[in-house]
């Protein structure tokens, strides 16, 4: 299974040896999307879901998750994260978008923490309103940036 770092010779799952790599400023964002009814959109920017401020509660639950995402899949490396921003923006009609950014210096990069950021969010988002909108949508959650170590830096086009 040569090519996937996280596979042994025999095919096995492993946990990467990144101790030989050296420490360097890495950098991910990651975008989303929930997509909702736009009584739904209205009444979270009016500040009406019965369960609180969302978007502040959805950006809190990013936060937390980009911090714990070693404990969510199983080969990711327990992480010191310096930076983690989440933005919810409500666009209307119908959508609120979200964008993560997650920043460190280190030996391994953080595109699953922002990946996981955005999703955690989302769902937030989903469960916070689900009572008056299940149809909701999350959608489009992709990496699109990262930078630092050894592979460089992506943008997504």
């Amino acid at each position: 299974m040569s090519g996937f770092t996280h596979f042994d010779a025999e095919g096995r799952a492993q946990m990467v040896d990144v101790s030989e790599k050296p420490a360097t400023e890495r950098v991910a964002t990651a975008k989303g999307r929930v997509v909702m009814a736009p009584e739904t959109l209205a009444m979270i920017v009016e500040g009406r879901a019965k369960k609180g401020d969302v978007l502040a509660v959805a950006r809190l639950a990013g936060i937390m998750a980009a911090k714990r995402t070693a404990d969510l899949i199983p080969l990711c490396h327990p992480l010191m994260l310096s930076k983690v921003t989440v933005d919810l923006v409500p666009h209307a009609p119908d959508r609120v978008e979200i964008e993560a950014t997650v920043k460190l210096t280190g030996q391994t990069g953080v595109e699953m923490e922002a990946l996981t950021a955005v999703s955690v969010a989302a769902l937030t988002v989903y469960d916070m309103v689900k009572a008056v909108d299940r149809g909701m949508r999350i959608e489009d959650i992709r990496l699109t940036h990262k930078s630092g170590g050894k592979s460089g830096s992506f943008d997504a086009s």
